[in-house]
């Protein structure tokens, strides 16, 4: 009995060692290959891609389309499944590999057509651009055919790679449209429900101005207070308390100061993108090299993304460029009645096998597609719908010698609307929006009726938008919240702006210093300071001393919380936790009523910060729930809550000492695989860090979002630019460079912006 235990031990064991080994040499298999000579048809001449330790694509070419070429192979050798699923997210085409599970997002991505938007773009493209898009189609598929076995991803998927085709680098920029706006036209939903069933006065409270304002000229929207409506009795006591999920401020942070504040008399420029984190991390480390159309050499170095044949952040050695997202209000909501004459078109949402799909109807209508919420049909009018929503402008950057040049193409972009931040060598500085703006001049919060629709006025791309160059004292930030002027804010709109306390902390920074350093700049993207908690900090302790034995523990880490959003504060977690479930407690009845007919407060709860201090001073009691004696002993219990369920989620023994905001707010950057199958986590996710930033801050940090790449560049000083990315080039688990970065990131080390040593060379020959 015992021979034949050891014998089936040894048997299975074989088998587990077998299948080990299959996988592992599959994956090996898999690998791309970083150096050697390869030959194409589609080259005019020979290219070159160089590897440095970090895996950045150092491509050389002697014309800008083969370049194009190189760079496509590049991220098809390190990127490809990454790029096929930013097509799919954007066309709704997740369900092909996906199956059933991902019909429900697909179909929120169909409702936008952009698949047949985009192939209708690329049809009327000018040759020059569809010629560019088509060389860097031809790259892709080049690499993918080097393959000798695809990515495990399709292995696991039991999928196959789909050719890349031009129009697929413009659902990539779709992609980052539903990223950047996807969230304005649930908040004007979201405001225009909140107008239906509760009154205009509700509406006016919950979208007052905020205190927290930092326009480049310093203008100001009123913030006088507004009457608190009264809570009809049933809201209150029917209201169920559940967390309003925090929109996160997808976006960015950059700011820029003019030759006469550093040492060289260059400008400088800070730039850190912030997205929802993945592995691979969405950006793509390159330099080009190439010569202009006037023979001039081309340099640019930055970051790119796969999918699309464009440095988006960078620098050329005398102009560098980064981008936050502008938020101004780019979509509108029309309310249709029964007589609008409506089309149905037919999506057809395909699954996994030859022959299995499903059948999705989208309505029509002149203004956009339409929805249905609470009993009224709706239209979007949205930018991305437009026939200039997207285009490869963006790459005209790379030839401008000066800030003035890159201004004057700004207004030509076809991207999701940015802010756009200029520096050059010779010490200038300019903020610009660039990309997408809609010439119609009456964005609205709320649901506008057809009468009031600008329907010639959306059809045309705004030229005349605001710029500032060289202000007087010489700086300039955005960070998602207003940058306009307040006169120019009503002609441009809200398409949901960050609070401003983040842009108020970089404004502030800026204006402590005379000279700056990249070292500086640094600094201030780690600036993890707690400016906008203080208040709720010194709240929070005055009304736990109400009850100073019971909480006795609770306030002396509140008090030693180090007023920053450090990885050893407790006390920072307990402010925080409080202050989001205070908010959640107290808007529950206007929450519950959304909820019923699938709207959510959470696009506009950044906007309650001034109607929740108006609650707390007033405390009016239709808004207090009957079971609470006091505005006091309610607030006590919403922070009992909110620590009661972090002890549940973070504290095996139930201890304070475990909230620190490090193990609450733990970085972790997870490949979508891992999240389904955990047991892959090990071999595909980046390292648990410690957190220590947050949202209302110039370091921006949450689990699973933040700062997507940092950047800080004096122009013609480019060896002393920095360019630190939270993970790797490759998508490739074995690759040499599917975490390289990371660590630099995660211990806040400044990488270097230029390629270091090669490591590795392809030589692609043109077959003549």
């Amino acid at each position: 009995m015992t021979k034949i235990i050891k014998i089936l031990l040894v048997s299975t064991l074989s088998l587990i060692f077998i299948l080990i080994s299959t996988v592992y040499f599959g994956l090996y298999l898999s690998l791309p290959k970083l150096s050697g000579q390869f030959r194409s048809g589609h080259l005019f001449e020979s290219v070159t891609i160089e590897r440095d330790r970090l895996g950045t694509a150092v491509i050389k070419g002697d014309n800008r389309q083969d370049v194009a070429y190189a760079l496509g192979f590049a991220h098809g050798q390190d990127r490809f499944f990454q790029m096929d699923l930013l097509r799919r997210n954007s066309a709704g085409e997740l369900a092909e590999i996906f199956g059933y599970k991902a019909l429900k997002l697909d179909k929120s991505r169909r409702f936008h057509q952009l698949r047949k938007r985009a192939e209708n773009t690329v049809a009327k493209m000018e040759p020059k651009q569809k010629l560019l898009l088509q060389a860097y189609a031809n790259g892709v598929n080049a690499a993918v055919a080097e393959q000798s076995v695809s990515s495990f991803e399709y292995l696991l998927t039991v999928a196959s790679p789909q050719t890349w085709r031009p129009a697929d680098s413009l659902l990539v920029i779709y992609s980052m449209y539903l990223d950047l706006q996807g969230n304005t036209p649930k908040r004007d939903m979201a405001l225009t429900q909140i107008q239906g069933l509760y009154g205009e006065q509700m509406l006016a409270f919950v979208t007052q101005n905020s205190p927290y304002q930092a326009a480049l000229d310093s203008s100001l929207l009123p913030s006088q207070e507004v009457l608190i409506p009264a809570l009809e009795p049933r809201l209150l006591a029917t209201a169920l308390i559940s967390t309003i999920e925090e929109p996160v401020d997808i976006g960015s942070n950059n700011w820029a100061v003019t030759g006469e504040l550093t040492e060289s008399g260059r400008a400088m420029l800070s730039d850190d993108m912030h997205l929802s984190f993945a592995v691979p991390i969405i950006w793509y480390r390159a330099q080009l090299n190439y010569p202009s159309d006037t023979g001039e050499p081309i340099q640019v170095t930055g970051v790119s993304l796969p999918g699309a044949p464009a440095i988006v952040v960078g620098t050329n050695n005398k102009v560098a460029w980064g981008f936050t997202n502008a938020y101004i209000d780019t979509a509108d909501w029309v309310a249709i009645d029964k007589n609008e004459p409506l089309a149905t078109e037919i999506e057809l949402m395909k699954l996994p096998g030859d022959h299995s799909s499903v059948e999705y109807p989208i309505q029509l209508s002149k203004f956009g597609p339409v929805k249905h919420v609470n009993g009224q049909d709706y239209a979007l009018s949205w930018v991305a719908h437009q026939d200039y929503a997207v285009d490869m402008e963006l790459m005209e950057l790379e030839a401008v010698e000066s800030v003035k040049e890159g201004l004057a193409l700004a207004t030509t972009f076809g991207i999701p609307v940015q802010n756009l931040m200029l520096v050059d060598s010779e010490g200038n500085a300019a903020w610009k929006p660039a990309g997408a703006v809609p010439s119609r001049t009456n964005p609205a919060n709320v649901a506008q009726l057809p009468d009031s629709f600008q329907g010639a006025l959306w059809g045309i791309d705004e030229t005349e938008l605001p710029q500032v160059l060289n202000p007087e004292h010489g700086r300039l930030w955005s960070a998602n919240s207003r940058v306009i002027s307040a006169e120019q804010s009503s002609r441009f709109g809200d398409g949901g702006y960050a609070l401003g306390a983040r842009s108020q902390q970089i404004r502030d920074r800026l204006f402590e210093s005379e000279q700056f350093t990249e070292q500086d700049f640094y600094r201030l993207q780690l600036d993890n300071e707690a400016k906008f908690l203080m208040p709720w900090h010194d709240y929070l302790i005055n009304l736990l001393s109400l009850e100073p034995v019971r909480f006795a523990k609770d306030i002396q880490f509140i008090r030693d919380w180090q007023a920053c959003a450090c990885a050893d504060s407790v006390g920072y977690t307990l402010v925080r936790s409080f202050r989001a479930k205070l908010l959640d407690a107290s808007f529950a009845p206007l929450e519950t009523g959304l909820k019923e007919i699938n709207v959510s407060l959470s696009p506009v709860k950044r906007y309650l910060e001034p109607a929740m201090w108006q609650l707390l001073e007033d405390k009016p009691d239709s808004w207090l729930p009957e079971q609470y004696s006091s505005w006091d002993k309610f607030a006590i219990q919403a922070y009992s809550d909110s620590t009661q369920e972090l002890l549940d989620k973070h504290s095996d023994a139930g201890l304070l000492a475990d909230l620190t905001w490090g193990k609450v707010n733990v970085l972790k950057i997870q490949h979508p695989f891992s999240k389904q199958m955990p047991l892959l986590s090990s071999l595909l996710d980046m390292p648990t860090v410690a957190g220590f930033g947050d949202s209302f801050m110039p370091a921006v940090q949450r689990s699973t979002f933040g700062a997507s790449q940092r950047f800080i560049v004096q122009p013609g000083l480019e060896s002393q630019a920095i360019m630190v990315i939270p993970g790797g080039q490759s998508g490739h688990p074995l690759s040499d460079y599917y975490r390289a970065g990371f660590d630099e990131y995660a211990n806040h080390e400044p990488t270097p912006l230029l390629p270091s040593e090669i490591l590795h060379k392809i030589t692609i020959q043109a077959i003549n």
